[in-house]
């Protein structure tokens, strides 16, 4: 079985391992010391603490496993690999709502490091997958849960 490749740019490399050093050094020892004091409190069967602390212990811990395999799996798209002529992982694109003529500017990210809500969307989201490919000047249709809207792609920037 083969893990899936994770594509990052280099700031989505440097997020993934700041993350995974955050937890590794400083998270691992605050639920550590959650549990230690959590014991303290006596018997830990009925001990809610320990509880939650064991909780968020197995969660740091799957996180970490997680991360290191998607670093491990890491594909990194390069500033000079990304072209400026089509849309690719790593393109800010302009793109403009022909049924509104709203404009907005998206960059193509792997799935690892998609955050919609800044407008870093995955090349495997409706819009990314797309507008992948395509030139300026270009009008695509993305089929959205609210219906189809059309776009017109204005810019590609790096």
């Amino acid at each position: 079985m083969s893990d899936k490749e994770v594509i990052l740019t280099q700031d989505g490399l440097k997020k993934l391992e700041e993350e995974l050093e955050n937890l590794k050094s400083v998270k691992r020892r605050e639920v550590a010391e959650r549990i230690k004091v959590a014991i303290g409190y006596g018997d830990i069967s009925e001990n809610s603490e320990y509880e939650d602390a064991k909780n968020e212990q197995a969660f740091i811990e799957g996180r970490i496993i997680t991360l290191e395999k998607m670093l491990r799996n890491a594909r990194i798209i390069n500033n000079d690999e990304i072209d400026t002529e089509t849309v690719s992982i790593g393109s800010t694109v302009s793109v403009e709502d022909l049924e509104f003529g709203d404009v907005v500017e998206y960059t193509i990210v792997g799935t690892a490091e998609s955050d919609p809500l800044n407008n870093k969307i995955s090349n495997e989201s409706p819009v990314g997958r797309t507008i992948l490919g395509k030139k300026v000047g270009t009008t695509v249709e993305v089929s959205v849960p609210a219906g189809i809207i059309q776009y017109k792609i204005l810019e590609i920037k790096k």
